[in-house]
């Protein structure tokens, strides 16, 4: 019987997760599908019940359904119920179970994408959203040294600030005005604002300059579309390393993956699926 999987938003168009997923399954000769539902706010609690079938393994969850589904599972695992959001579910003889796979996908793409150990180092998060709460958390379980979180508002930065000092790491908020100064002393930078992504309201902006970014650090930029956002070329230009979000786009779905498949994701071939898609959409 073929497996089903899938991925649930609304809006969820846009997705590329087929690609590289479907990759996945077809270079492991998995006999299944992923595919893409668009599931209204109403109807996410009959969906989520469907999944229960014999031929579901199991979904990710995008936004505005990533806290949605939680009272309809049976099980929440402690990273998603810290996180507060889900974002992969999977199936086990009917039983469903949520996790999320966004903090071990950032860490996974910042160590084998980008060569770098966050254990002791200095971050600067640019944003206080979603995308940064889990970012945080993956932070203070990865021992990172000191935290910096910049934000439009100062209530959102110092709740975060106090997430990550509960969670075992030093930090501090600052205003997205300051970032400047506290970017001369980060070991690490990561964007988990919107600012940068095609077709949003601030698509030709970066938060830093390359005269403010040491040549030192690692940026990692969680926008993946496009590809190379303004703050990646600025980063290049300081003579800094570079990570792109497509490889957390990727990493936190081959997590996924092998928890529906009970197999090793193949990372390379979805990397370069994802990639060649995105590449392709800007053509």
């Amino acid at each position: 019987m073929p497996q089903r999987l899938g991925i649930i938003g609304h809006p969820i168009g846009h997705s590329i997760s087929p690609v590289f997923q479907q990759a996945a399954l077809d270079h492991l000769g998995i006999d299944g599908t992923y595919q893409l539902w668009d599931v209204a706010p109403d109807a996410v609690e009959a969906f989520v019940q469907g999944l229960r079938e014999r031929d579901v393994l199991g979904i990710n969850v995008t936004v505005p359904h990533k806290e949605a589904v939680v009272p309809f599972l049976d099980e929440v695992d402690e990273w998603a119920a810290t996180a507060g959001a889900v974002n992969t579910i999977v199936n086990r003889q009917g039983r469903l179970t949520g996790h999320n796979t966004d903090g071990v996908g950032f860490l996974r793409s910042l160590q084998d994408g980008g060569g770098f150990d966050p254990e002791g180092k200095r971050v600067l998060i640019l944003g206080a959203g979603g995308a940064a709460r889990g970012v945080v958390l993956a932070l203070a379980r990865a021992r990172a040294g000191l935290l910096v979180i910049a934000n439009r508002t100062a209530e959102r930065a110092d709740r975060l600030a106090a997430l990550a000092e509960e969670n075992g790491v030093s930090a501090s908020a600052i205003l997205l005005l300051e970032v400047a100064r506290a970017a001369k002393s980060a070991d690490l930078i990561v964007n988990c604002t919107s600012v940068g992504m095609s077709h949003g309201p601030d698509e030709a902006g970066s938060l830093l300059t390359a005269n403010q970014i040491p040549s030192t650090c690692l940026v990692n930029d969680l926008v993946y579309n496009p590809l190379q956002t303004n703050l990646l070329r600025e980063a290049s230009n300081a003579g800094a390393a570079i990570l792109g979000g497509i490889q957390m786009l990727v990493y936190q779905g081959a997590a996924s993956f092998e928890m529906w498949t009970g197999q090793g994701a193949p990372v390379q071939v979805m990397l370069e699926a994802a990639t060649a898609e995105m590449a392709s959409r800007t053509h």
